[in-house]
């Protein structure tokens, strides 16, 4: 397993060596996106599955979100998306099988749940349209892209923004994960343009 971090992050990712490889990419430069996707498949000969978790958020109402909000949102949701997600594509059409996670959000999908978050709303939908149009194109070849989308995800940096927030209606990110795996596997291989919400009691 690869995964990735951006130049600079903090996070630490703090996993068994023998199980995950850490790799700084910056994914919103298209270029270096491709070049860890090739360095994958010169690695690895294939890519079965990609979790695409990078992205932002910004909170405003209409009157407070500029374009450069907007802008800011969409490379930090859409192009980081995108950058993974087509060389990844390619790389799957030529083994004609692999499955790809993009992680959306309730506002993302209906115009309702995005007030107050405009910016971020209009970034994340476009995530949807992305997945509609890979799957479009793998008609015929055993490769699906789904849209994952949580509730609000039971971490520390959340736990801090949100110290009144219902914890326990929450969706840990392990539950995710766990989900996430399940999808990717034989038992749900005759599934096909899945929208997969993990709300929990929230």
């Amino acid at each position: 397993m690869i995964g990735t971090v951006a130049p600079g992050d903090t996070v630490n990712l703090d996993f068994p060596g023998s199980h995950f490889e850490k790799t700084v990419v910056d994914l919103l430069n298209e270029d270096d996106s491709q070049r860890f996707v090739d360095g994958a498949i010169n690695k690895y000969g294939r890519i079965d599955v990609a979790v695409l978790t990078v992205g932002g958020f910004a909170a405003g109402n209409v009157a407070e979100t500029k374009t450069s909000e907007v802008g800011k949102q969409y490379r930090l949701n859409f192009e980081t998306a995108y950058n993974i997600a087509r060389p990844v594509f390619i790389q799957m059409k030529r083994q004609s099988r692999g499955r790809i996670f993009i992680i959306g959000s309730r506002p993302g999908i209906d115009a309702s749940n995005s007030k107050g978050m405009v910016a971020y709303g209009l970034a994340k939908s476009l995530l949807f349209r992305l997945a509609d149009l890979l799957n479009d194109e793998a008609k015929g070849q055993d490769i699906v892209t789904s849209i994952v989308v949580p509730s609000t995800i039971d971490t520390e940096a959340n736990r801090k923004a949100l110290p009144h927030g219902d914890f326990k209606s929450w969706v840990k990110a392990e539950q995710i994960a766990s989900v996430i795996n399940y999808y990717a596997g034989e038992e749900a291989s005759a599934l096909r343009e899945p929208v997969i919400k993990i709300y929990n009691n929230a």
